[in-house]
C-alpha cells in the first residue's frame, strides 16, 4: 500500500501519521460510548486552551473512526485518513467514485470544529446537504458535537430525538438505508441558532446568500452567519469552477418595462437568422444586421432606434435578441409553474432564486409567455470565488481535479493531490464511437442498450441537456426499452431513481445530476448480495456518454458512476459530428477525417486519432472558460476590495447605532448606486481599447475615484445631520447611549421627512430624489 502512496504524493510521506492513528485503535475499542464523548470534550478543551491541531490529529480521526465503526458500521480506509489529512492541510483531494468521500470529510471536519470557530461543509446540492447533515451527523453527535443544515429557506439542526411529520411516501428509505429522507433527526430553527452550530452543511449558494443578507441587515441580532473559519468543499470542481462564472446577485424591483419587453420578444420572433443577425457560438453573442435593424425600425415605426431618445429600446432589443438566438428552453432554462426557471449547465439542476441580470430574464419571461417580474436593482452581490476568499482555511474534494488543478493554483492557491483507490479500477473504457450524424448515433445508441438490457446488464446513459434527455427517453418509448429518467423537472425522485440504476436490467437516462455526489450500487440494494453478484457476472453497470461535454471533468464524472471500491463496470461515448461541440470547435478536422475512412452512415469511428481530436476541442473550450472566469474575477477583485472596506465601515455604523438607522440606509443607497456607477463603467470602459488604454487599468483607476466619492458623500451627509440636530432646541432631544434622538413631531429638514411626505403629493415621481443621490424619485426611493 505505501508504496503506491508513494509513488503517487512523492516527497509528502502520510505513513507515520496513518501508523500512529491505527496503533490507537485497540486502545480506543476499549471505551465506552460515554467514554469516547468525555475524551471528544478533553480534545475539545485542549484546542481551546491553545494546543495545535496538528499535534492532536492522530488522536482526534482515530477518535472519528471508532466513532464511525460504532454508528454506521463504517471504518475509515487508511486512504479515507490519507484523503482527510489533505483537506486538513487546506489542499484539494482527488479521490475517485465510490471511494467515500463523505466519510473521509469526517475526520477533518470533525479536527477542525474542536476549535469552536465553526466548520462549514460545502454541498452541491439541498439534497446532499440534508442527507448528510443526517448521516455524518449521527457521527458526530456521538462525540458531542452540534450539526447545523441550511436549506432553501429554511434551516435545521440535527436533533437525534426529533421525529418529525413523515408522510408515507417520506417514510421510504434512501439508498443508504440508514435514515428516513430528510423527516427524522433534522428539527427546523432559526438560520441564526443553525449557524451557531459546531458544524454546518449546506450549499455554497445558502452560505453565499447569507452573507450578502448579513451585510444588508439593519440591526446585529438579524445577522447569522458567526465568522469564516474553514470550509471544505464537496465536488469542489464544479462549486468554484463550473459555478463560477455566475456571481450572487440579492436585488429588488426597479421601474417596470414589462409592456416593453413584450413588444421586443414580438420584434424579435419576426428576425431571421443569417439575415437580420448573426450569431457567434464560440463567443456567444448575437449581433443585429443593417437588414435586421431597418425590419425593426419599420415595425416600431420609428426613424432611427440608435438616437439617443430610443437609447433604453436597444437595451430591450439587445436583450430580446440575445434570448431568442442565445438562451434555449430545457437547456439552459425550463418554465416551472409559471416561471423561468435557470437550469445550472454543469449539474443539470434547478437553480431556484437565481435570475439572469440586465433585463435577460424579463426578455425570456416575454419570449415564454409567462408573467414577466420587474427589473431589478441590485442590492448586493459577490462572485463564488470572492465568497470562498473571505476564510481562512478552505479545502475541497471531487473525483476530477487534476485537468483544472493550474487554474485551483492561480485563482485559489489551492494544491491538487490526487489519493489512490482503495482497490484497484476495473473499469472498462471503450474508445468513443463518433457518427457522421444524430440519427446514426442515436440508433447506435439505442442497439447497444437494448443487447446490455436485454442480458440484464444495467445501464446508465448520461446526456448533457433536458431537451436530449426526454428525446432519447422517447426513442427508448418506442423501442419497447423500459427505463426511467432523471432531470431537473422530476428531481424529487432523484434518490429513488439513483438507487435503483444499478439493478439487474436497469435503464436510467439522466441529465449530469447523475454524475455527482450519490454511488449507484450494484444490485441496486446493499443487503441483496445474490443481485449484486450477477450484476458484476453481467459485467457491472455500464455507462453510455450520448456526446462530450464542454469539460473533460464532466466525462470523467458520468465515467466515474461505474467501477467503484474494485467493481467491474465499462463505458464509452457515442458522438456525432453534428455535436455542439464538434461542430463547433472541431467539426471540420475531425470531418476530414471522417471522410478519409471512407465509412458507411452507421459505421463508427473508433480510432485513438479521432478522440486526440475531440480532446483537443474539449481543451480549446476549457481554455476559453477559463479565460471568460479569469476575466470575470479580475473585474471582481476591485469591487471586492471595496465591498470589504464598505461592510467593514457598515458594520462599525451598525455597531454604533439602535434607534436611528438612518446612516439609512443613507450608506445602503449610497452603495447601490456606486455599484450602477461600476456595472456602466465596466461596459464603458471596453470601449476605451481602441484608443489604445488597457480596459481593466482604467476601470481599476476610476472605480477608486467613484468610491472616493461615495465616502466622501456619506461623510458629507453626516456631518449635515449633525450640524442639523446641532440646531434642534434642548427640550426637543433625549440624551442616551444610543445618541441624541427627537422627540418633538415638529417638521424636521430631512429627507427621511420629505421621502414620507411624498406619499400626500409632494415630491412628484419624475422630481429630484430629496436623498441626494441625483436620481429621480421614482427610480430610488419612490421604487
Amino acid at each position: 500500500m505505501f508504496n503506491i502512496i508513494g509513488k503517487i504524493f512523492g516527497k509528502q510521506d502520510f505513513e507515520p501519521l496513518i501508523e500512529k492513528i491505527n496503533s490507537l485503535e485497540p486502545e480506543l475499542e476499549k471505551l465506552s460510548g460515554e467514554e469516547l464523548k468525555s475524551k471528544s470534550f478533553e480534545f475539545k478543551k485542549l484546542v481551546q486552551e491553545g494546543k495545535e491541531l496538528g499535534e492532536i490529529l492522530p488522536e482526534a480521526f482515530a477518535l472519528i473512526r471508532e466513532a464511525s465503526k460504532r454508528v454506521l458500521g463504517q471504518r475509515h480506509f487508511d486512504v479515507q485518513l490519507i484523503g482527510g489529512i489533505i483537506l486538513h492541510q487546506g489542499k484539494i483531494a482527488e479521490m475517485m467514485t465510490g471511494e467515500g468521500k463523505t466519510l473521509a470529510a469526517t475526520a477533518p471536519v470533525y479536527l477542525n470544529a474542536l476549535t469552536g470557530k465553526g466548520v462549514h461543509v460545502i454541498t452541491v446540492n439541498d439534497y446532499l446537504a440534508r442527507r448528510d447533515a443526517i448521516w455524518m451527523g449521527q457521527i458526530y453527535s456521538s462525540l458531542g458535537m452540534s450539526i447545523g443544515c441550511l436549506a432553501h429557506e429554511t434551516a435545521f439542526v440535527y436533533d437525534s430525538e426529533y421525529k418529525g411529520a413523515a408522510s408515507q411516501e417520506d417514510e421510504k428509505r434512501d439508498e443508504l438505508g440508514s435514515f428516513k429522507i430528510f423527516q427524522d433527526f433534522l428539527r427546523p430553527v432559526s438560520r441564526k441558532e443553525a449557524y451557531s452550530t459546531d458544524i454546518v452543511y449546506g450549499t455554497n449558494n445558502e452560505f453565499g446568500f447569507d452573507y450578502l443578507r448579513d451585510n444588508l441587515a439593519y440591526d446585529p441580532s438579524q445577522q447569522a452567519q458567526t465568522g469564516h473559519y474553514f470550509a471544505i468543499i464537496d465536488e469542489v470542481d464544479s462549486i468554484l469552477i463550473d459555478e463560477a462564472r455566475t456571481p450572487l446577485i440579492i436585488s429588488g424591483p426597479d421601474a417596470e418595462s414589462s409592456e416593453y419587453y413584450k413588444i421586443f420578444a414580438r420584434v424579435a420572433s419576426r428576425l431571421e437568422k443569417g439575415e437580420d443577425y448573426i450569431v457567434d457560438e464560440k463567443a456567444r453573442t448575437a449581433s443585429i444586421t443593417d437588414k435586421g435593424i431597418d425590419k425593426v425600425e419599420e415595425t416600431l415605426g420609428i426613424k432611427d432606434i440608435y438616437d439617443a431618445q430610443n437609447f433604453r429600446l436597444v437595451h430591450y432589443l439587445e436583450e430580446s435578441l440575445k434570448a431568442k438566438a442565445l438562451f434555449f428552453k430545457d437547456k439552459h432554462y425550463i418554465v416551472e409553474k409559471g416561471e423561468v426557471v435557470i437550469i445550472d449547465e454543469f449539474t443539470g439542476r434547478k437553480m431556484y432564486g437565481r435570475r439572469y441580470s440586465g433585463g435577460l430574464h424579463q426578455a425570456i419571461e416575454a419570449k415564454e409567455g409567462v408573467e414577466i417580474k420587474q427589473e431589478t436593482r441590485t442590492f448586493a452581490q459577490i462572485t463564488i470565488q470572492n465568497y470562498f476568499r473571505l476564510y481562512e482555511k478552505i479545502s475541497g474534494m471531487t473525483g476530477t481535479a487534476q485537468t483544472s488543478a493550474e487554474e485551483f493554483h492561480k485563482v485559489y492557491n489551492l494544491e491538487v493531490v490526487s489519493v489512490p483507490p482503495n482497490k484497484p479500477v476495473a473499469r472498462k473504457n471503450y474508445p468513443d464511437a463518433i457518427y457522421k450524424n444524430f440519427e446514426a448515433k442515436y440508433r447506435a445508441i439505442v442497439e447497444e442498450t437494448r443487447e446490455r438490457h436485454m442480458a440484464g446488464q444495467p445501464v446508465l446513459l448520461g446526456t448533457a441537456s433536458i431537451t436530449n434527455n426526454e428525446l432519447l427517453s422517447g426513442l427508448f418509448k418506442r423501442a419497447g426499452i423500459p427505463h426511467e429518467t432523471l432531470n431537473a423537472k422530476n428531481h424529487e425522485r432523484e434518490g429513488e431513481i439513483i438507487a435503483q440504476a444499478g439493478r439487474l436490467g436497469a435503464v436510467t437516462v439522466a441529465t449530469n445530476m447523475a454524475g455527482r455526489g450519490v454511488d449507484i450500487i450494484l444490485g441496486g440494494n446493499p443487503a441483496i448480495s445474490e443481485q449484486a453478484e450477477k450484476v458484476k457476472k453481467l459485467g457491472g453497470l455500464h455507462v453510455i456518454g450520448t456526446e462530450r461535454h464542454e469539460a473533460r471533468r464532466i466525462d470523467n464524472q458520468l465515467r466515474g458512476r461505474s467501477g467503484r471500491q474494485g467493481d467491474p463496470g465499462s463505458s464509452r461515448f457515442f458522438l456525432s459530428l453534428e455535436d455542439d461541440l464538434l461542430r463547433i470547435f472541431g467539426g471540420e478536422r475531425i470531418k476530414s477525417l471522417m471522410e478519409s475512412f471512407n465509412l458507411p452512415e452507421d459505421q463508427p469511428i473508433e480510432s485513438s486519432l479521432v478522440s486526440r481530436a475531440v480532446n483537443e476541442a474539449q481543451r480549446k473550450i476549457e481554455g476559453l472558460n477559463f479565460d471568460l472566469r479569469k476575466h470575470l474575477l479580475e473585474y471582481d477583485d476591485v469591487l471586492n476590495k471595496q465591498r470589504t472596506a464598505f461592510y467593514k465601515k457598515r458594520q462599525e455604523i451598525l455597531a454604533g447605532v439602535k434607534e436611528d438607522k438612518s446612516p439609512l440606509m443613507m450608506l445602503d443607497v449610497l452603495w447601490m448606486n456606486h455599484l450602477e456607477n461600476l456595472e456602466a463603467l465596466r461596459e464603458s470602459v471596453g470601449m476605451r481599447a481602441y484608443g489604445q488604454k488597457e480596459p481593466l487599468i482604467e476601470y481599476r483607476r476610476e472605480s477608486y475615484i467613484m468610491f472616493k466619492e461615495m465616502t466622501a458623500n456619506f461623510e458629507r451627509w453626516r456631518e449635515e445631520q449633525k450640524e442639523k440636530i446641532k440646531q434642534i432646541p434642548n427640550d426637543q432631544l433625549s440624551i442616551s447611549n444610543e445618541g441624541p434622538s427627537v422627540l418633538n413631531s415638529k417638521p424636521v429638514e430631512n429627507w427621511k421627512l420629505k421621502i414620507e411626505n411624498s406619499q400626500s403629493g409632494k415630491i412628484g415621481r419624475n422630481d429630484p430624489c430629496p436623498c441626494g443621490s441625483g436620481k429621480k424619485y421614482k427610480k430610488c426611493h419612490g421604487a
